[in-house]
């Protein structure tokens, strides 16, 4: 069971389905994703999403997700999460959520316990932690201690970084003049939040938006502007998230063997 279905997560779900695991996502009633479009949290607004051959489809109860996955596809469940431990039983539990902090994950959760970035302590509260941050230990999977902790700042990506993160200038309701994959040029309109205009902050390819309608505080992250340029790339799961899944998938087969 992976808790967060984001993009990170999804990276995690594909290695985890091509080896044959079953696989549910537990996920808000509404997810304050980025990048929908390579993320089966998106499941949760428009019912299903297939990324790069993997579909997820959303259930509300346990019972269809354990059918969902069955038929080879990934379940992504809107439930409380008392009632769905209980009802999957899962083998292998994996913190996803990207919160930077343990909410509530505890290694006793399952047979396997797993978490993504930093706020969590291998050998405490989870058995392993997978390394999220960009550089030579991405997708590292660490059996004592912590990964790196959070720098408030994205990794370079096309030679941007804080900068390609769009953030809401104000609180109120997302309204996007845009779509994922379009091109835009520095200083163009993306939409508003409330009275407040939302601006490209540089040319490039929207490469993440949050979901229309939405309402958000001010400073939340709502989109995400590629420098490289590249349309196709918004419909691929990212490299960063194929390691971090690829980490996930060796925490499993470790932790098994043991």
């Amino acid at each position: 069971m992976l808790r967060g279905g984001g993009d990170l997560a999804t990276g995690a779900a594909w290695h985890l389905t091509r080896q044959g695991w079953p696989v549910v996502v537990l996920e808000l009633p509404e997810p304050l994703t980025v990048r929908r479009t390579v993320s089966l949290s998106t499941a949760v607004t428009d019912g299903e999403i297939t990324v790069q051959g993997m579909r997820g489809v959303r259930v509300d109860e346990p019972p269809k997700a354990l059918a969902v996955t069955e038929q080879g596809d990934v379940a992504v469940l809107v439930a409380p999460e008392s009632k769905v431990l209980e009802a999957v039983r899962p083998d292998v539990v994996v913190d996803a959520r990207m919160a930077k902090r343990n909410i509530d994950t505890r290694i006793d959760d399952a047979e396997v316990v797993a978490a993504l970035g930093p706020g969590f302590t291998a050998g405490v509260d989870c058995h392993a932690v997978v390394e999220t941050m960009r550089g030579p230990n991405l997708g590292r999977v660490i059996w004592t201690g912590q990964a790196q902790p959070d720098t408030g700042t994205p990794a370079a990506l096309g030679g941007r970084s804080a900068d390609r993160v769009v953030r809401a200038p104000a609180a109120g309701a997302v309204e996007w003049r845009i779509a994922i994959g379009d091109v835009v040029s520095e200083g163009q309109p993306l939409g508003e939040v409330g009275d407040a205009t939302v601006r490209a902050p540089f040319d490039g390819v929207v490469r993440g938006a949050i979901r229309d309608g939405m309402r958000v505080q001010s400073g939340l992250k709502i989109g995400d502007v590629d420098p490289r340029g590249d349309p196709a790339a918004c419909w691929e799961i990212s490299d960063k998230a194929l390691a971090v899944g690829a980490g996930v998938l060796e925490a499993v087969q470790v932790r098994r063997c043991q």
